[in-house]
C-alpha cells in the first residue's frame, strides 16, 4: 500500500471514530457540535491530508480539555488523535 492510500485509510478511520462520537446521543450536545465541525474541516480538500490531520489534532486537544466530557468520549477522541498521528506525507 502506498503512503497516500495509507493516509486515506487513517483519515477515514479517524472520521468514522469522530462520527460515532458526534452521533452518539449520550455525548453532550456542545461536544457533538464541536466534533461535527471538526469532521467537516477534516473532509475539506482545502489543505493536504497531513495539514488537515495536524489541525484536527490541535482542535481535538482543545475539545478534550472540556471538564464536562465523559471519560469514554475522551478515550475515543484520543483514539482518533492516535490514528491521525499516523498520517505522514
Amino acid at each position: 500500500m502506498t503512503t497516500k492510500e495509507e493516509n486515506l485509510e487513517f483519515l477515514n478511520n479517524a472520521i468514522n471514530t469522530l462520527n460515532q462520537i458526534a452521533t452518539n446521543p449520550s455525548t453532550p450536545k456542545n461536544i457533538r457540535k464541536n466534533i461535527s465541525d471538526i469532521v467537516e474541516a477534516l473532509k475539506s480538500d482545502e489543505y493536504s491530508i497531513s495539514v488537515r490531520a495536524a489541525n484536527t489534532i490541535s482542535s481535538l486537544d482543545d475539545v478534550t480539555q472540556d471538564p464536562n466530557m465523559p471519560s469514554y468520549v475522551r478515550t475515543s477522541l484520543w483514539q482518533a488523535v492516535s490514528t491521525l498521528e499516523s498520517i505522514r506525507e
